[in-house]
């Protein structure tokens, strides 16, 4: 059986690989969002972050015994408690300036992360491997089904739209989004902005790290691995819309979709799709698919 003139095992497989890279990109466009939606920061430190999330989990059972299901949970705190430093030391001083600048200080902090770990670890990659309980893969009768991978789509779909339901539906929601709008409006209620701001980086960080963690039996853990793909994540953040938090997953979930599918009719082509969208996006859409003209 063939589906365009493509073995239908051949379809299906990058139809999934797509849909697993796009569940990759929701999630970290899906962070970026939420700090340049809230915050006003472009931070792009943020594939540092998932790949600290990525090493944090390796370390933990390497050096510790400490398994997978524990450095779910272990690792995005670790690393949001490294973004509550970060925004603490450094970003606070931002806010009422230039975006450029917490470009330019992210950029920086990126490139020390990235620097620090191959010395540390050399440039080349560290296995890990999948958990037992979701090794395998199942059979659906028109594919294999790797479980490992439908795992990862899954909580990628329930983290994406959980974080969306809790800005954009909730009470906490309304506050943050208030309060980056007229904080001292929402100060004068008794509310604690700063504190929210911190935690808001913090919660974004997490989310890198928890797709690093998620990613760290597909691929291999490296420090270059944050800057192979952040490039590409606010590709997804501008065709979205920047700040859009809805537009971040659907538009992440379906350029990974899209990339798959290009590696069956045009693999040439599959490096530079995402950015060919984003230049076609912006030329009828300055503020991207989903996002608020000015």
């Amino acid at each position: 059986m063939e589906i365009f003139g493509i073995p239908h095992q051949a379809f299906l497989g990058q139809l999934l690989l797509g849909l697993v890279n796009g569940a990759f990109y929701a999630m970290l466009s899906l962070g970026l969002a939420v700090i340049f939606g809230l915050l006003g920061v472009v931070n792009f430190a943020h594939g540092a972050l998932y790949m600290l999330g990525a090493f944090a989990a390796w370390i933990m059972l390497d050096k510790f015994g400490i398994n997978y299901w524990a450095a779910l949970i272990l690792a995005p705190l670790l690393v949001g408690a490294l973004g509550v430093v970060i925004e603490r030391l450094f970003l606070k001083h931002l806010y009422k300036l230039d975006p450029l600048y917490g470009l330019l200080l992210t950029f920086g902090l990126a490139l020390i992360l990235e620097g620090v770990f191959r010395e540390l670890y050399g440039a080349s990659g560290q296995s890990y491997n999948v958990p037992e309980l979701l090794s395998g893969a199942t059979n659906l009768g028109f594919m294999v089904l790797p479980n490992y991978r439908a795992w990862v789509v899954l909580v990628s779909l329930v983290v994406c739209l959980g974080t969306w339901y809790l800005i954009e539906r909730t009470r906490l929601g309304a506050y943050l989004r208030a309060g980056t709008e007229n904080a001292a409006l929402v100060q004068a209620f008794g509310i604690n902005v700063p504190m929210m701001v911190m935690l808001t980086y913090g919660a974004g960080a997490a989310l890198a790290a928890l797709a690093g963690v998620l990613a760290a039996p597909i691929i291999q853990v490296n420090p270059l691995m944050g800057s192979n793909l952040i490039i590409v994540v606010f590709a997804v953040v501008v065709i979205g819309g920047m700040g859009s938090i809805m537009g971040s997953i659907l538009t992440g979930l379906g350029l990974g979709i899209v990339e798959g599918l290009t590696r069956v009719f045009y693999p040439e082509a599959s490096n530079i799709v995402v950015f060919v969208i984003m230049v076609v996006v912006l030329m009828f859409r300055p503020a991207g698919l989903f996002g608020k003209e000015a």
